[in-house]
């Protein structure tokens, strides 16, 4: 067994190989032993799954193991969305959550995410922590866990379904009367957890709509379970072929991701919703405070921002970064070029649910398009276009590559480099406003590439130069 480590988002493996009821077992046990010395183990902790292979089976042993440590769990009685999730954290005052989940990844792996009691994804400190405990264990006959009957008489475990508190919290968020306004709309929860949440407003409202891939399927219809332009072909064609919907409106896995098609079925990319909700929640909601992105995410961003005179928090990658601006209220909306956002107000955790609401709210209220919103925003702001490609290396250029990303040129694309960034990655500002990000994965040989220019001509030529730069 190879040692246990904490992503951007938890511990993640494949089924069966890492990924395994031992295994799984110790790193409950690492978070029960960190929860003990915090001195929060009495508070309880929420449990949740999605709905991968043995999901609910994972999500009960990790009940019996935390009630064999002595701690309470409040297990979610079928899979629930990471936000959700993170919801009841904070309604119950629980010590955190542990969700079994790999959101996005494809269907051969799961996932233990924690999140602590402020609600959002652990810290680097924290997943430390729990690394150090979990590895020291490996081996070893580390844990104990009572049964399911011993673990309900003695008061440690108990079923909930957290379902109606949460979309409850989601009607003080989003404007349903506005929502009401819309017409017909398309979802597609992907297989996953957000069945019975996505459509819920909706259908309160009384608006017509279409829904498909609302079974739970633990291998996502053949795809990743990513809302992505690439993986959701089918419902791209619904939206097209049918005159009368609005809005295509989808979630990933978790339903912590979101996807957005405008009327036509033209697929919106991410980075571009975040900047109009931003323009949105300030210019129409009133909302006050700044805005927070990570280094990966646009400019175009950065630009709203200065349009209406509020600070940007540039943050390594990882929502938990972002999740902890939200708890320090500084910030009107937080996201990332991945598809996950929050705001303020709400939970410091991505929510492809809400996001969804938000764009239908905004449509509705505004009476255009997401694409003519986004030329209206153009033209107040200037022009963004943003990329990413992923640049394999061969064993030769992955030796090479940190001495490489030491010695950057003074010019690429024909503009000086203006500024070099390197809070996660390497990203280097244009002297003509354009930038690229380099950023290594942590688990395959393969760099991220990330540009944004003004134009497409500008944005070839920019992903063109990091492309060369990195594999030439």
């Amino acid at each position: 067994m190879t040692q246990i480590a904490f992503g951007t988002s938890g511990w993640r493996g494949i089924l069966c190989e890492d990924f395994t009821f031992d295994n799984v077992k110790i790193v409950i046990q690492a978070i029960a032993d960190h929860l003990t010395a915090a001195g929060e183990q009495h508070k309880g902790v929420v449990i949740g799954c999605d709905t991968r292979f043995m999901g609910q089976r994972f999500a009960q042993e990790a009940a019996l193991v935390l009630a064999g440590a002595g701690i309470k769990s409040f297990l979610c009685e079928r899979d629930t969305p990471t936000p959700v999730v993170s919801f009841e954290i904070l309604r119950r005052n629980a010590a955190g959550a542990i969700n079994f989940t790999a959101s996005h990844n494809p269907p051969e792996y799961n996932g233990v995410k924690f999140s602590p009691s402020w609600g959002g994804p652990a810290l680097p400190e924290t997943t430390k922590d729990i690394e150090r405990r979990a590895n020291q264990m490996l081996g070893k006959a580390s844990y104990k866990q009572l049964s399911s009957a011993e673990a309900k008489d003695r008061g440690l475990l108990e079923t909930i379904d957290p379902r109606e508190h949460y979309l409850a919290a989601l009607e003080r968020k989003v404007d349903f009367d506005a929502i009401a306004k819309l017409g017909k709309v398309a979802l597609n929860p992907l297989y996953g957890t957000a069945r019975g949440y996505l459509e819920a407003p909706f259908a309160q409202v009384k608006i017509p709509f279409v829904m498909i891939n609302d079974r739970p399927d633990p291998y996502f219809g053949g795809h990743p379970p990513e809302p992505s332009e690439s993986h959701i072909p089918d419902f791209i064609a619904l939206v097209k072929n049918d005159p009368a919907i609005r809005l295509g409106l989808a979630t990933d896995g978790d339903a912590d991701r979101f996807g957005i098609l405008d009327a036509d079925g033209s697929f919106i990319e991410p980075n571009y919703i975040i900047a109009l909700l931003l323009d949105y929640l300030i210019r129409v909601r009133k909302l006050e405070g700044g805005v927070a992105r990570s280094v990966a995410t646009s400019h175009l961003i950065d630009a709203v921002a200065r349009k209406h005179g509020v600070p940007v928090y540039e943050t390594p990658v990882g929502f938990k970064f972002i999740g902890e601006l939200i708890s320090q209220d500084k910030i009107v909306i937080g996201g990332e070029e991945s598809a996950g956002l929050t705001i303020k107000g709400h939970v410091p955790e991505k929510d492809g649910i809400l996001a969804c609401l938000l764009v239908a709210e905004m449509v509705a209220r505004e009476g255009k398009t997401v694409r003519e919103l986004l030329e209206r925003l153009y033209g107040e702001v200037g022009r963004v276009v943003t990329r990413r490609d992923n640049l394999k290396l061969s064993p030769e250029l992955e030796a090479a590559y940190a001495s490489k990303i030491e010695a950057l040129p003074a010019e690429v694309a024909g503009a000086k480099v203006r500024e070099v960034i390197r809070i996660d990655g390497t990203k280097l500002l244009l002297e003509d406003g354009s930038w690229m990000l380099f950023r290594k994965s942590g688990t395959e040989p393969v760099v991220r590439l990330y540009g944004e220019a003004a134009t497409d001509g500008r944005l070839t030529e920019v992903m063109v130069a990091g492309r060369n730069f990195i594999l030439g």
